[in-house]
């Protein structure tokens, strides 16, 4: 292991809920509402233990700690 090992071992204990979590925070930074509607549908129909919760908010979090790009403000003369 390296001294800036990015890798963390908090694997989730279920990646279906973890990847779930992952697309929620995705269209919360886009501002799909229809997606994040559909997602939280999606979680609200099916029974949820501790546990998947827990990767579902580890998927949103890994998500999270990626920074935005911020868009480049270049204009051009001419074009």
């Amino acid at each position: 292991m390296g001294l800036f090992s990015r890798k963390s071992n908090d694997t989730p204990a279920n990646p279906q809920m973890a990847e779930l979590g992952r697309e929620y925070a995705i269209a919360k930074r886009h501002g799909d509402r229809k997606a994040m509607g559909r997602i939280t549908r999606q979680l609200g129909t099916t029974p949820v233990s501790d546990s998947d919760r827990t990767s579902f908010q580890q998927g949103r979090d890994a998500y999270d700690t990626i920074p935005p790009i911020k868009p480049t403000r270049t204009r051009r003369k001419g074009r």
